[in-house]
């Protein structure tokens, strides 16, 4: 072999070490960086006709396992949706309580129950009377508490999916920019691992927000596409994903009942958008929380139309009237009543009504109210209320017209999970509230549960991609080593061209 050659392999494997060099301070550099994959190169022996020629280093590509990233993804889009849903149900959990802790619906609506009681045993005691409505008025301002919570929480996720579209599109774009950078450089020989890193930390991104799943083509571009099926964009030019603000009032509903979708080109794509943050508050907005208002609307009604049916107005809405029952779809005379009911201003203006009644009862229970000048003693309304307004049945021998559990809401395609069939007034607030209390509690457990295998699936990740610094020690001990052997390696050659210089001249 020529000193020509040696010294040209040598100045080759110096320039293959360099490069390996600027890739090892490019991992420890990242090495804390969330979501970096270790770069690696690789190296080809270079003959011709059997003679070594030296090496060449390929450019750098991610040390990646797909199927894992793919894993990770999926589970990121899982968590992250559990996260939206707990956020919303806790702030519900600190305003519904528990049942017996004397803020719950269940407690208020017992309070009332004490009072009427305690009213029966001195029917005109003016401050028996006043309890009365002071727990009546207790309990309808928790309803409304409770309901406003409920549309608050809707109210946020419609709000947080605006967020989310937003990033969603910037980090489409961003994918798509990186992409393009790529495709660029794929014919060349320059690297493109540090691209692929930054996009794949972009995909990681689009995965909180929504299940998806990605296609790399040879050409180095990277297709996305929703759990659904649906292609989402990331060329230059294309239209984003857009909802308008809108507001979750009473009543309200997707599709077609004041609140909008998800539209990509002008075509409705909400239910292709499932995971993550933004599947988590589509659910929250048209399904889990109406479904909670419903239950709530429902107890109302009934709770209204049992004391009206014993000849007590005591609940009504802001008219002064009770919404009635019986109408297509079941709730439609009282969709968000839970919102607006309150204590009858005839009632808090003359307490005694809780003893006289204001009408004659609908119940066959013959009753009619206690007349003005009336007996003072007068127990007969309080009497019905305590034995029928508060239990299982409307008069002696007649059940209570069990509330409704399906058909509920503004379209009438909700239902409860909780069957109330015979309930009285108190089983059915207890029902409602640990039915909605094991709502939250299940998706706290199950977020523990998915966050524990989001923490081991990322640990199997980084044992396969993430920068080991032990790893890339060892690396760098090797490759001072042969830093040092090329360098003699030239050394040598130029003493020996020196040598010959000398002997020709």
């Amino acid at each position: 072999m020529s000193l020509d050659s040696s010294l040209s392999i040598a100045s080759g494997g110096l320039a293959s070490i360099n490069a390996q060099f600027a890739l090892l301070s490019q991992n420890v550099a990242n090495a804390a960086t969330p979501g970096y994959s270790v770069e690696v190169s690789s190296q080809q022996s270079l003959t011709a006709d059997g003679v070594g020629l030296g090496v060449h280093t390929g450019p750098a590509t991610l040390q990646i396992n797909q199927a894992l990233q793919s894993s990770v993804m999926q589970q990121n889009a899982t968590v992250t949706g559990l996260q939206t849903t707990q956020s919303s149900l806790q702030a519900i959990d600190s305003v519904l309580g528990t049942p017996g802790s004397g803020s719950d619906i269940g407690s208020l609506l017992g309070n009332l129950q004490n009072s009427f009681s305690t009213l029966l045993t001195n029917p005109s005691g003016q401050p028996q009377q006043s309890a009365v409505v002071a727990s009546a008025t207790s309990l309808a301002q928790g309803i409304n508490t409770l309901s406003a919570t409920y549309s608050a929480q809707r109210q946020a996720a419609q709000n947080d999916l605006g967020s989310a579209v937003t990033t969603l599109n910037s980090t489409l774009a961003t994918i798509g920019q990186l992409s393009n950078q790529i495709v660029a450089l794929k014919p060349t020989d320059k690297g493109t691992a540090d691209l692929e890193n930054q996009r794949n930390a972009a995909v990681q991104t689009l995965s909180q927000l929504l299940n998806v799943k990605t296609i790399e083509q040879p050409s180095g571009d990277l297709l996305l596409f929703t759990a659904n099926g649906l292609s989402l964009p990331t060329s230059n030019g294309a239209s984003p994903f857009s909802i308008p603000n809108g507001s979750t009032a009473a009543g309200s509903f997707y599709p077609n009942g004041g609140i909008q979708g998800i539209t990509l080109g002008g075509v409705d794509v909400t239910s292709q958008m499932t995971g993550g943050q933004i599947g988590a508050d589509i659910t929250l907005r048209d399904t889990t929380l109406p479904t909670d208002q419903s239950a709530l609307d429902e107890f109302s009604q009934g709770l209204s139309s049992r004391f009206a049916a014993q000849g007590l107005t005591l609940f009504t809405d802001p008219t002064g009237s009770v919404p009635a029952a019986g109408g297509t779809p079941a709730q439609a005379n009282y969709v968000g009543y839970a919102g607006t009911i309150q204590v009858s201003s005839a009632v808090t203006a003359n307490p005694s009504l809780v003893r006289d009644g204001t009408s004659a009862a609908s119940a066959a229970t013959g009753f009619t109210p206690n007349p003005s000048g009336g007996p003072a003693g007068f127990t007969a309304l309080i009497s019905n209320v305590v034995t029928y307004t508060f239990g299982t049945q409307a008069s002696s021998g007649v059940n209570q017209t069990a509330m409704n559990t399906g058909g509920l809401g503004a379209t009438g395609s909700l239902a409860v999970p909780f069957n109330a069939t015979g309930d009285t007034l108190s089983s059915y607030a207890s029902s409602l509230v640990s039915s909605q209390a094991q709502q939250s509690a299940t998706t706290t457990s199950n977020l523990a549960t998915e966050q524990a295998l989001q923490t081991s699936l990322n640990a199997r990740v980084t044992s396969v991609s993430g920068v080991n610094m032990d790893t890339e020690m060892s690396k760098m001990l090797t490759l001072q080593n042969a830093y040092g052997a090329n360098a003699r390696v030239i050394s040598a050659v130029q003493a020996m061209f020196t040598q010959l210089l000398q002997v020709v001249q």
